[in-house]
């Protein structure tokens, strides 16, 4: 019955959106979006390097910043805009289940590396109950929106799962 909770839930948020606002730009791990070639277009040749396990524990999730409608915010490498969920008042989580699913983590393994204008002394880490390790900035855990597409920022100033979603600046601060 959770599951079924759960998809009800996620396909609400997919249905209602939380907007349709254009924006513009941590390394372990795939954003929450995969983007599938299309059909007509020639697929791109790639290069895979398998880093040495002690390597791959020792790079943690690379936070960058672009410009946005919000002014200049944090993302990930691969254009997914990095949220903070003003319910939060610690560096503990509190998005679970739901909440997860719609708003994902930014996990990271190692510490969280910046850059751009991401002020390396504010990056973190926190544990979540899973065991995983979510990278914070500024105290705040740090969060994607499922739906934002590439160098988009769909979900700032949105009130979802009992508090404020919004984009984080490189000072630790909400944008306005």
């Amino acid at each position: 019955m959770r599951s079924i909770h759960v998809w009800v839930v996620v396909t609400a948020l997919a249905v209602a959106g939380c907007g349709n606002q254009a924006a513009s730009v941590v390394e372990d791990q795939p954003s929450p979006k995969s983007v599938v070639p299309s059909s007509t277009a020639p697929a791109p040749t790639t290069t895979t390097v398998v880093p040495k396990p002690n390597e791959r524990t020792s790079r943690g999730k690379l936070v960058t910043t672009s410009a946005s409608e919000y002014g200049t915010m944090l993302f990930d490498t691969t254009g997914q805009a990095i949220y903070l969920f003003d319910k939060e008042n610690t560096d503990r989580p509190e998005c679970y289940q739901a909440c997860a699913a719609a708003w994902p983590p930014v996990l990271t393994r190692g510490e969280p590396r910046g850059s751009g204008q991401v002020k390396s002394d504010l990056l973190g880490t926190t544990a979540r109950t899973d065991g995983s390790t979510q990278a914070t900035y500024a105290g705040h855990p740090l969060y994607y929106y499922v739906h934002d597409d590439k160098n988009e920022v769909s979900c700032h100033n949105v009130t979802e799962f009992g508090g404020l979603w919004l984009v984080v600046t490189p000072s630790g601060d909400p944008a306005a």
